[in-house]
């Protein structure tokens, strides 16, 4: 018994080394020279695996691109939850949150997976499926806001929508810009009126926060 267990456990690390192989070459791949030129015989020599061992964990290109997306989704939900976190106030920790996600924009890995090469990649509707765990993120965020008393009680659902939507849009300008860091700064000052005015306030800072 303890020894089938323990080949068990053996394969299955052996498959995690594989497939972990795998997406990391297929990421460095797609950083550096996109996902139309990558292609499976270089990811394979990048990883030292065979096609075989790649079609056995993965059923083409788009599949082992979709799970660099996902990872690299994963990662950025992180960093915002631990932006939103570091801050006392939840309506401080949604802004912490929305910049630490644009300010990740200007991440040359972000900007090339995420931003400009995952729609040609992947299409609009895989993407916001992937999308889903980080847009329900924010709508938790909104949730313990509204708790706080930092905002109003509201509908969450477009709230959620509107707020996302424009942070993902926003994130997409400033890796286009021939300036990004004025892109970033300039977005930022936008997104305090934002949740200023999501707020019910002509400053930034929450219901519960004095006005200077």
């Amino acid at each position: 018994m303890a020894t089938n267990t323990s080949a068990r456990r053996s394969q299955q690390e052996r498959t995690r080394a594989t497939t972990g192989a795998l997406v990391a070459a297929a990421r460095e791949l797609f950083v550096d020279d996109g996902f139309s030129a990558t292609t499976l015989d270089a990811i394979c020599a990048r990883a030292k695996v065979t096609r075989g061992a790649f079609y056995h964990h993965f059923s083409n290109k788009e599949h082992i691109f979709r799970e660099v997306y996902a990872a690299e989704q994963e990662r950025l939900s992180a960093l915002v939850r631990q932006a939103f976190r570091a801050e006392r106030d939840p309506w401080d920790g949604m802004f912490a949150g929305c910049r630490a996600l644009l300010e990740a924009s200007l991440e040359p890995s972000v900007r090339r997976i995420t931003l400009l090469e995952a729609p040609g990649a992947l299409g609009w509707s895989a993407m916001r499926d992937i999308q889903a765990g980080c847009k329900d993120q924010m709508r938790r965020g909104l949730a313990i806001a509204v708790e706080a008393g930092c905002i109003t009680e509201r509908p969450l659902d477009p709230a959620t929508s509107l707020l996302y939507g424009g942070i993902c849009e926003t994130a997409l300008d400033i890796a286009r810009a021939k300036d990004q860091r004025a892109a970033l700064n300039g977005s930022l000052a936008e997104l305090r009126l934002v949740l200023a005015g999501v707020a019910g306030r002509s400053t930034a800072g929450c219901a519960h926060t004095a006005p200077s």
